[in-house]
């Protein structure tokens, strides 16, 4: 049997974007990349692991804000190139910006309409910066 790694069609880069949907709504919560370190440490700990790009380094959802995604099922797409994993939101915020999920920003007439409240101030889940 092949490394589950292998079977990924990783960019040139070695990442590969992950979506991250709640498993009892189906509310997509957020995107964000894994390297093969990111989705090995989430295998093995049963929790999201990510890449973070601007950092170049692994980033454990919710190691600051408590906010930890436990996963409950992972899939890989038909084409091998978008990771799927059905996750329990711990905290119910799974946005930096305090709100429940990402995508909370809506095309309406030409414009980007904020349509989703903050539920907690982000300088209370990370302090001041």
């Amino acid at each position: 049997m092949s490394d589950y790694l292998d079977s990924i069609q990783w960019t040139d880069d070695g990442l590969v974007p992950a979506i991250a949907q709640a498993a009892d709504t189906g509310q997509v919560m957020m995107m964000a990349w894994m390297n093969r370190e990111a989705l090995a440490k989430t295998v093995e700990l049963g929790e999201a692991v990510y890449y973070s790009r601007s950092r170049q380094q692994l980033w454990h959802k919710g190691e600051s804000s408590g906010h930890i995604q436990k996963v409950r099922d992972i899939r890989l797409d038909c084409d091998r190139d978008v990771i799927l994993l059905s996750i329990e939101q711990i905290g119910g915020i799974a946005c930096h910006t305090g709100r429940e999920h990402c995508f909370f920003r809506q095309y309406q007439e030409g414009e980007w309409q904020v349509v989703e409240s903050v539920q907690k101030d982000p300088e209370n889940i990370y302090g001041k910066s």
